[in-house]
């Protein structure tokens, strides 16, 4: 069985780090990218099956992106999860109507990530 491929989007160095360490210690493959046009020109190689999405990233936001992303038929398949420090009344459902499949808020728990993300995953199918 091959491993879930996962792109963490952050401009947060720190987060980037983090994530990755959590949930490549539970079997994901992971890659970072720090802005959106990074993960833009990635998504192309890498291929991830969910995308953990800052929404609050410098130039283009991660709603933009998410959009994007939805409306390219070689990445619209890709699970994307919402991930943010500011949520607001209204932001979740600004990030579902956008194309995003899931709502996280920051901090993020490492403790539960890893099956958070596994829930995503299998709802999937």
């Amino acid at each position: 069985m091959s491993r879930s491929r996962i792109l963490v989007v952050d401009d947060n160095e720190i987060n980037l780090k983090v994530v990755k360490i959590a949930l490549t210690a539970a079997g994901f493959e992971v890659d970072t990218a720090d802005d959106a046009e990074t993960a833009l020109t990635m998504v192309t190689t890498f291929s991830p099956r969910l995308v953990l999405m800052d929404l609050q990233l410098p130039g283009m936001g991660g709603l933009d992106l998410t959009r994007l992303l939805k409306a390219d038929p070689t990445t619209r398949s890709a699970i994307i999860v919402a991930v943010t420090a500011y949520a607001m009344k209204g932001d979740q459902q600004r990030a579902l109507e956008a194309g995003c499949d899931g709502y996280l808020t920051k901090p993020i728990n490492t403790r539960t990530l890893a099956t958070t993300v596994a829930g995503y995953l299998a709802e999937a199918g």
